[in-house]
Formats: structure tokens, C-alpha cells, sequence
């Protein structure tokens, strides 16, 4: 079949344009004998066998050829996928192009009109429908023998039976707090014999992430190296906002907006019982925009206007489609190395920008004997008596190698367990909140205490001694 203006009527809109062209090619890979239920065809692998069934001067030291590695690719291997966003779409149609059929998608976002001009597989029409679904439509209509299986859920509604089934992991997430859940859920996953680790116990972690014209790829083995917490520095810190600030004494555009989004959407349910806070939603944005705007008014600043509110309610990141694709392709060479155990894998870190020129570079990320994910050592807190709980929160939320979003403090005291402060539940955040001004001595707290500490980073509570300065 030749192309030709022909093909086309003149004067047809664009979505019929795109449908036909859609057809035409579909109906080209039955032609040829690709489609139906065809899973494989002469040559379809050529490609991957050159890679599998041949030695070369940059195969594994320990690599030997066979033809049991593609079988194992296309039959067996079980890979994750977390996320179907832009940098999600790619890794997809890298991941089933490069041959692995067993493919598992989370993502817990509906389809906007602003994702279309960059995430490919989805159309107007799907425009409301879960991001999983349609991308899983989509790869398993247009790849024959292709199985991915998607999930409209949220990464922390799974358990560890879940994530033990798959083979690999691949991260193409836009949060550092879904990043670090899923870092933490792997370390969980480790075994341990007479402190020796069990190989077999270990989930590689391929993560990508993008911003503007900068991306990153890295490898991460848990328990041998460097984890998302290890190079938290790595990240930009996430922006917060004292909690006695924005609720007594804002100074800032931003603590206006925060106190909104904070305090005052869970406590009026503008929207209905049980209706979260959508970026996306301009009714909402709008809701959030004028009582900022009051609030504002109360204390005499200036700057809130609808922009800056749906900035600091989104926490907008920009995205550019081109970033995507380079670091979903260095991802998914990166699964291949691993699954196939061909090539030497990264190690473990991949930089790339192309803002000024084009430059990229790798180099190895080192593990930290304290991280607060892979180390298992209490961290150390050390604190004056006389500061208060506000100063340990403001600690654990600003720190480079902490970053918490909002973090829940409980702690023994003479023998019972208490809850020092817990801002994701509205009424005992309330209860809980003059202890953010009381000192640590006035809330009971001793030299040496223990605290544990909950946070939506990790699935993991985590513990850190208390230790007095004089």
C-alpha cells in the first residue's frame, strides 16, 4: 500500500484525519500478517537476538549466549511499570517494542486535556478514563502477544505480596513522596540471614525522572546500592511551611494559599463530604484562590492571585516530551541489561541536560551508613531542651536528607504512647497543635528518648533518638 494525497480527503478534521491513518495502518500489519492473533512472525526479533545469542567486547564479564534469554524476555520476566504519564507512555512503548510481554502499569490519574500534546498513547475521546487503562488498551491493541495488566490505583494500595511477583521495577513518577513509598517498599522486601542479604530477595528499582530540559535515570539495587534516600539531596527539597506560621502569623502570599489548602478546605467541605482538593479542577482552584484572597486581606499581603494559587496547590513541574523520551530509552536499556543480564547495568546514576547545548554524564551515587531507608540505624536528634516540637518538625520537613511532607511524631512516655502531633487527621491535628509550641521538656521528652515517626514518604515508621544539647 503507497501513501498519497489520495489516501486523504481534503478538508477532513484532524480526528478523522488521525482515525483513518490509525485504520490504514492497522489494517496494513493484517495485510502483512501481523495482526489477529498473531504473536510472532519470521524476523520479529532479529533485532533482540543479535543482542542475546552472540558474544561482543561490551557483553557481561560472565555472560554467556544462548537462546533461552529471549524466552525468558518474552514469557517469563514480570515488569512493573509506576506510572502512565508522559515519562510512563514511553516506557511502555519502549518496554513492549523491546519484546517483555508481562507488563503491570500503576497510575492512579484520569486523563486531562493538557496530557495530550505529549503523552501519545492517549485521544480526546479518552479525555476522564483512568491513564492505566487506556494506556494498556492501547499498547495490547497495536503489539501483538503484548499483556499489560493495569491498575486505577494508588501505589500504597498494594501489599508486599503484590510487588514480590515482579522481576523488575521502573519508577516514571513526577512526586519524590511516591519515589521514596516505593524505595522503602523494596528495602521491606529484603531478607536477611545472619545478616547476610539474600540475592534472590532483591527487586532492582529503575527510576526516571524529568524537569523541563533536565532528566535522570539511575539503577538501584536494594541493600547493595545507593537508594532514593541515600542522594535525597539529589532532589529539590519540597517547599513547607511552618504550621504556627500559616495558622497564627503568615507573612507570605504562599502561607495564605497553604492555610487554605491545609486547614480550611478539610474543615468547610466546600465540595462535599470527603471531596479532596483537585488541582485540576478550576472550581476548586477558584474556591481556594478567594479565601486565600480573604485571608490575606486579614493580615494586609499582597501578590495571591489565581496563578500562584493553582502553582502552590499543584506543585507544578514543567514537562517537555523530548526530555521524556531520551530518559525513558536510557530506562528501558537499563531493564534490558538487567533482564537479560547481557551488559554490564549503569552504576548508577545518568544525568542529562540539554538546556544549553547537549551534555550528559554518569557516576556512581554511595551509600550513606545513616540512611533513614537502607541503613537500619535510629537517626540521631539533637535538640536543646528548651526548643520545641515546631523546631523537631520543621527539622524532619526541611532537612536535605529528610524532606518529610507531614511527618506524625508519637513517642513512650512514662509508659504510655503518645501522639506528639499528627496533621493528617483534621481533629487531632487540632488537638494536637499547641504541642508544637511546648518544649521538649515540657512535653515529658528525656535525654535519649526514642521517637517514631510516620510519614506518607515511606511505609516504614521510622525511629530517632533523642539526643540533649547542652
Amino acid at each position: 500500500m503507497t501513501w498519497s494525497r489520495g489516501n486523504m480527503a481534503d478538508g477532513e478534521e484532524p480526528e478523522k484525519k488521525r482515525r483513518r491513518v490509525e485504520e490504514l495502518a492497522e489494517k496494513m500489519a493484517v495485510d502483512s500478517g501481523h495482526g489477529g492473533n498473531a504473536r510472532d512472525w519470521d524476523g520479529r526479533w532479529n533485532h533482540v537476538q543479535k543482542f542475546l545469542e552472540r558474544p561482543g567486547p561490551f557483553t557481561h564479564p560472565d555472560f554467556e549466549p544462548s537462546t533461552e534469554s529471549l524466552h525468558f524476555l518474552l514469557e517469563t520476566c514480570k515488569i512493573l511499570v509506576i506510572g502512565a504519564g508522559g515519562l510512563g507512555c514511553e516506557l511502555l512503548k519502549n518496554l513492549a517494542l523491546t519484546g517483555f510481554r508481562q507488563i503491570h502499569v500503576i497510575d492512579m490519574d484520569t486523563i486531562d486535556v493538557s496530557n495530550l500534546n505529549r503523552q501519545f498513547l492517549f485521544r480526546s475521546k479518552d479525555v476522564g478514563r483512568p491513564k492505566a487503562d487506556v494506556a494498556a488498551d492501547f499498547i495490547n491493541r497495536r503489539i501483538p502477544g503484548c499483556n499489560v495488566v493495569p491498575y486505577f490505583k494508588k501505589i500504597q494500595d498494594f501489599d508486599e505480596s503484590f510487588y514480590r511477583q515482579f522481576h523488575i521495577i521502573v519508577c516514571g513518577l513526577d512526586s519524590i513522596i511516591a519515589r521514596r513509598w516505593m524505595n522503602g517498599m523494596l528495602m521491606s522486601l529484603l531478607i536477611y540471614e545472619d545478616g547476610v542479604l539474600d540475592p534472590s530477595s532483591i527487586i532492582p528499582l529503575i527510576d526516571g525522572g524529568t524537569e523541563g530540559f533536565k532528566g535522570n535515570a539511575r539503577v538501584i539495587l536494594p541493600g547493595m546500592t545507593a537508594c532514593i534516600d541515600c542522594t535525597l539531596e539529589l532532589y529539590p527539597p519540597q517547599i513547607n511551611f511552618p504550621m504556627c506560621t500559616i495558622a497564627s502569623m503568615p507573612r507570605l502570599p504562599e502561607h495564605c494559599i497553604e492555610y487554605v489548602r491545609v486547614l480550611q478546605w478539610p474543615k468547610e467541605k466546600p465540595f462535599g463530604e470527603d471531596v479532596p482538593l483537585d488541582g485540576d479542577n478550576p472550581e476548586h482552584i477558584k474556591w481556594v484562590f478567594q479565601k486565600s484572597q480573604e485571608r490575606a486581606s486579614e493580615f494586609n499581603i499582597t501578590g495571591v492571585t489565581y496563578r500562584l494559587t493553582q502553582g502552590v496547590v499543584k506543585r507544578i513541574i514543567p514537562a517537555v516530551a523530548s526530555t521524556n523520551a531520551v530518559i525513558a530509552a536510557a530506562c528501558a536499556t537499563e531493564v534490558f541489561k538487567i533482564a537479560s543480564s547481557a551488559y554490564v547495568p549503569l552504576n548508577n546514576y545518568l544525568v542529562f541536560n540539554d538546556v544549553d547545548g547537549l551534555y550528559t554524564y554518569t557516576f556512581e551515587a554511595e551509600r550513606k551508613e545513616n540512611c533513614t531507608a537502607c541503613s537500619q540505624v535510629p537517626q540521631d536528634l539533637k535538640f536543646a531542651p528548651s526548643a520545641t516540637l515546631q523546631d523537631i518538625l520543621e527539622y524532619l520537613t526541611e532537612n536535605a536528607s529528610l524532606q518529610m511532607k507531614s511527618p506524625a511524631i508519637t513517642a513512650t512516655i512514662d509508659g504510655k504512647n503518645r501522639t506528639l502531633y499528627l496533621q493528617t487527621v483534621a481533629s487531632i491535628e487540632e488537638r494536637t497543635r499547641p504541642n508544637l509550641c511546648k518544649t521538649l521538656k515540657e512535653l515529658g521528652l528525656t535525654d535519649g528518648q526514642e521517637l517514631a515517626v510516620a510519614d506518607v514518604t515511606t511505609p516504614q515508621t521510622m525511629l530517632f533518638k533523642l539526643h540533649f544539647t547542652s
